[in-house]
């Protein structure tokens, strides 16, 4: 669905189902230069099964108007005008990578539109290899290539897909080469609120996490997840791209938290 947000056509995926702001709303933000369809089959589940799904292209991205934001704050209060937008009053926030800072961001500006929160693939800080950066400025081609073999493990390097027919490093290759990467990588680079935004968080939370993250290395994330006062799972074999590479895990994980808060337990 299309949404107005700051005057610009934003895009959402809604898992399939036409979005109901009655129903518990859980919200997917992607990663740097990602798009909704990072989220294809956590999105799908969610729909068919009593939750209503928002996941936004952010601006400049994919299906969404606009220019791409250029720091991780102002991505936290857009998030933040996105759901009121939406309708919703309370969403599960669930972020991955860079996406996962702009849901810090949001819980940080506006704790009272968040039920709980969700780290994938992340930490409180994400360093940027200047490499990487000064790749993206002059090619966003090129720069996908390098982030992608470095994003995916052993097993996607080999062709190993949790999709069978699809291969989701030419996937991502090809959203990645059309998006606003640069910026997004710039924002990831200098973002260091990350710790004073986790000291007034206060909202049930959790990261999953990836043994073999070369993007964003697992002690990073643990550490976080500590100061956060977060839950932690550890998904073993796979890398930094969570809800590509092993979906089910991470849906697996996504189902415990939510359901848990919806149904009291």
């Amino acid at each position: 669905m299309y949404l107005d947000v700051r005057g610009n056509k934003t895009y959402a995926a809604t898992g399939g189902k036409d979005f109901d702001p009655a129903l518990p709303t859980v919200m997917f933000v992607h990663g740097s230069g990602l798009d909704h369809r990072s989220w294809a089959l956590q999105t799908r589940w969610f729909a068919y099964n009593g939750y209503s799904v928002l996941a936004p292209d952010l601006p400049g991205h994919s299906l969404s108007a606009g220019k791409a934001l250029q720091s991780i704050e102002d991505m936290g209060a857009w998030l933040a005008d996105f759901i009121r937008a939406s309708g919703a009053e309370r969403v599960h926030a669930v972020g991955h990578s860079q996406g996962f800072l702009d849901v810090l961001e949001l819980a940080s500006q506006a704790p009272g539109l968040l039920k709980s929160i969700t780290g994938v693939g992340t930490a409180g800080a994400i360093p940027v290899n200047p490499a990487l950066i000064d790749a993206a400025r002059n090619s966003a081609g090129d720069a996908a290539e390098m982030l992608l073999m470095w994003g995916f493990g052993p097993d996607a390097q080999y062709g190993i897909s949790a999709v069978p027919g699809m291969q989701p490093i030419a996937i991502g290759r090809q959203i990645m080469a059309s998006n606003p990467l640069y910026e997004d990588l710039v924002a990831c680079a200098n973002y260091a609120n990350g710790g004073e935004a986790a000291k007034s968080i206060d909202l049930p939370s959790q990261m999953i996490l990836a043994r073999k993250d070369r993007l964003t290395p697992l002690k990073a994330g643990m550490a976080f997840a500590e100061a956060l006062g977060a839950r932690v799972t550890v998904i073993d074999r796979y890398g930094h791209m969570l809800p590509i590479e092993a979906p089910r895990q991470t849906l697996e994980k996504l189902r415990e938290l939510i359901g848990s808060l919806e149904n009291g337990g």
